[in-house]
């Protein structure tokens, strides 16, 4: 059609001639010269007037496959002949003796023809020619919607139901977008996704090195007032923020969450996803074994635990020498000590490494821990809420020799080594943590770690693939990393460093990524500013805060709240007084953030029994306490729209100045970072170290380890020690009842009231409600 455009004649009106049928082109010629107004004739090798209709014809397009068909006595004088054949003749004059021939017989065709295509050198150029065209015009168009840096996303289109169904109704009722093309969306390369099936894959630490000079994006950390044991919709608002970030406002954005323990999944919370119409998906995959981190996290830790009674069992039982042979066994007649024995040598003075060459006081020195029982902080773990667990006797086979004595164990998500995992910014930072774990101090007050064990590398290898983070995504299609779950109350409750990092390099210096600190901001948020921003190097740009009127209606007086037992009426009916009150607490813990130099903006979460009037109060309180923005959410019901004014209100935050800083430095005694934390985040008057506390910061400091940061074990459902005083009590004297170190993370957690590192079951748990369809293989019931 080009070529016969390039003629200048007209082709409407004009009798036209095509010989050949093919869907190549014979047809597509048909149908193009109709549309352009000519009267059309179709023809084949079989026509039994072909040299009639040609005859006829104003324009004549070959197709038939069949050297040299047409004649060029058959063609009208002045004809347009277009010969789109390809066929090879003998030729002896050529070297492959053949050439090429089109259709039509050139030579003398081109003498009644007014314009015709040579063969070769006439449709075969312009084809070029017209793809080359085309390749550039696809490029202007893609160039004309193109901003730099911008990801190509599908999002995904709800479909909102009222009333809003279950969670995990909504979830199934998603079809998740194949997880390869969400990595593929978002820049990720596939020798950097490893996938575990359709709809979660792990992603390698090597696209931190290849994005290394991309300016990192905007960093938002989500938090909240001080809770109900109901949660106050933290995971759902963070879903909702980079929904309506992603899908509606179209920003680079990811959110990066904490893997959740099955012992609340199974236990009294449920799970973690979200909720309503701000899910990770698929919940039921996100909620339980996900890739399996948390096991391989329940295995290294009780791997420490085995190797320390084994440790001190072997020592109690055999001789120094006895004990050096079994350690540095002759292998063929040699000796040789492994990698981390020359460590633990190098740590000892002893500049050897010939096994043979240690004096006996070298060898006693090297095979004897000497471990004090007494001092044993490593304990055992397991993710599933066990109470019966929390103080047992270990040791009481036979087998042991009489070797017994107390223990417990602690649910997973508080090891040290899922610290480690969260904290860590790659392999070998986290390899090096855990070998600085220490497990207890020997009987003359020694430090012994993990790396004296000899456990160190084994550690390593059994976390090899937890530490790459998780990918998956929300309803509305946008990325999320899921890596690490350490609890607030009892660690530091927050999600992985790593994930954060290669988030904010992938989304790129506008995009925004959002992450969740678990609890109230006096325990998560405060853990995120002074140990994972002390650690990782980053810097937030926004804090969001989500209040709800349930919570502040709570905090003001009204009755207790409990899981599984109906809101009694003061929660349900509209009472102004309460939740004026209840601002006390709202009020509180935004000075907490704003102590941290950071502008905040509060969401907030409205449930369906909240009125207009309630939440109208709580927008005015935050802005009056010196909130940059406080705005109403309807995400849970709406998704990503029901959060657009707060990521409006997020978006401009991020442009206001932001003069992060630390609460406290380091450097300061042990006492003092406690009492700066109970002081000017909880409100109190001042610390009370009872004697066992006292011992720990004397040994802790002389040990080495005084300069570590602070993370408080407290209870989440005040700011002080006591989960009944509600609202912003003050003048209260915070207790600490003991101190340990977890020195691979990197802090020290003073145990404030008589928290438990082992939750418990309650009367009805969630399971109750957990089933499985035998026929499809669903997950039935609410998470």
């Amino acid at each position: 059609m080009e070529l016969i455009r390039q003629t200048g004649v007209q082709v409407a009106g004009k009798r036209a001639v095509v010989i050949g049928r093919s869907k190549i082109v014979g047809a597509p010629m048909h149908d193009l010269l109709l549309w352009n107004n000519a009267t059309v004739t179709t023809c084949h090798s079989k026509t039994s007037t072909l040299a009639e209709e040609v005859g006829k014809a104003d324009i004549l397009v070959v197709a038939a496959g069949r050297a040299e068909m047409v004649k060029g006595e058959w063609i009208k004088p002045g004809a347009i002949v277009i010969d789109c054949g390809i066929n090879h003749v003998p030729d002896s004059t050529k070297a492959s003796g053949k050439r090429v021939v089109g259709d039509v017989a050139y030579s003398s065709a081109k003498e009644k023809a007014s314009f015709i295509t040579p063969v070769p050198g006439g449709v075969g150029p312009m084809t070029v020619a017209m793809l080359m065209q085309s390749t550039v015009e696809s490029a202007q168009r893609f160039l004309e919607k193109f901003q730099p840096g911008k990801w190509t996303i599908q999002y995904n289109q709800l479909t909102l139901k009222m009333p809003v169904p279950s969670d995990i109704e909504i979830s199934q009722s998603c079809i998740p977008k194949p997880i390869d093309q969400v990595a593929k969306e978002v820049g990720l390369f596939p020798d950097e996704v490893e996938l575990y099936g359709q709809t979660k894959a792990k992603i390698q630490l090597s696209v931190l090195k290849r994005l290394q000079n991309q300016p990192d994006g905007k960093y938002v950390v989500v938090t909240g007032i001080t809770p109900t044991p109901l949660g106050e919709g933290k995971s759902t608002t963070t879903v909702g923020l980079v929904q309506a970030l992603g899908a509606h406002l179209r920003q680079n954005v990811f959110a990066c969450v904490r893997q959740p323990s099955q012992g609340p999944t199974f236990g009294i919370k449920g799970g973690a996803a979200g909720g309503g119409y701000c899910q990770v998906v698929p919940m039921e995959e996100f909620n339980l074994h996900l890739t399996g981190d948390i096991h391989a996290i329940t295995a290294a830790n009780n791997l420490v635990a085995a190797a320390i009674d084994a440790r001190i069992f072997h020592e109690l039982t055999q001789s120094d020498q006895a004990l050096y042979n079994r350690l540095v066994p002759s292998v063929n007649g040699v000796r040789k000590f492994s990698d981390i024995q020359i460590r633990r040598l190098q740590k000892l003075g002893i500049n050897k490494t010939d096994p043979m060459a240690l004096t006996k006081e070298e060898v006693n020195a090297f095979v004897r821990l000497d471990i004090d029982p007494g001092t044993i902080t490593w304990q055992r773990v397991l993710d599933t809420n066990d109470r019966f667990l929390r103080k047992i006797t270990i040791g009481q086979s036979v087998t042991e020799k009489g070797f017994t004595r107390t223990a417990q164990f602690d649910i997973t998500v508080s090891s040290e080594i899922m610290a480690v995992l969260a904290l860590a910014d790659g392999l070998d930072d986290m390899k090096k943590r855990f070998g600085r774990m220490v497990v207890a101090s020997s009987k003359k007050g020694i430090p012994v770690t993990a790396d004296d064990l000899g456990v160190t590398g084994a550690l390593a290898v059994l976390m090899k693939d937890a530490v790459k983070p998780n990918l998956m995504q929300t309803l509305e299609g946008t990325p999320v990393f899921v890596h690490a779950g350490p609890f607030a109350n009892i660690a530091h409750g927050n999600s992985s460093v790593l994930a954060d990092k290669i988030a904010l390099k992938l989304v790129g210096k506008d995009g925004f990524v959002v992450t969740e600190a678990g609890f109230g901001a006096d325990i998560g948020m405060e853990k995120f500013f002074n140990i994972k921003c002390r650690y990782s190097g980053l810097r937030p740009h926004v804090v969001v805060l989500v209040a709800t009127v349930r919570a502040l209606k709570m905090h003001g007086g009204g009755p207790a709240v409990t899981a599984g037992v109906p809101l009694p009426k003061e929660y349900t009916e509209e009472n102004l007084q309460l939740v004026a009150k209840g601002c006390s607490n709202l009020t509180k813990q935004i000075q907490n953030a704003r102590m941290f130099g950071v502008p905040v903006v509060v969401a907030v979460n409205a449930f369906k029994t909240d009125t207009k009037a309630e939440l109208a109060l709580v927008v005015q309180h935050a802005k009056e306490a010196g909130a940059f923005d406080a705005v109403e959410c309807t995400h849970w019901a709406e998704g990503g729209k029901g959060a657009l004014a707060l990521a409006r209100a997020v978006q401009r935050a991020s442009q206001a100045p932001s003069n992060f800083k630390f609460l406290y430095n380091v450097e300061l005694p042990v006492v003092d970072k406690i009492r700066l934390i109970a002081q000017q985040v909880y409100g109190a008057r001042d610390i009370e170290l009872l004697p066992e506390a006292q011992e720990k910061v004397a040994l802790y400091t002389k040990q080495g380890f005084g300069n570590l940061p602070i993370c408080m074990a407290k209870t989440h459902l005040s700011l002080s020690h006591d989960p009944e005083q509600k609202g912003a009590p003050t003048g209260f004297v915070l207790p600490i009842r003991d101190i340990r170190a977890s020195v691979g993370a990197g802090f020290l957690y003073p145990l404030v009231g008589t928290m438990s590192t082992m939750p418990g079951l309650p009367t009805r748990p969630c399971f109750y409600d957990i089933d499985l369809d035998p026929v499809s293989g669903a997950v039935n019931g609410l998470f």
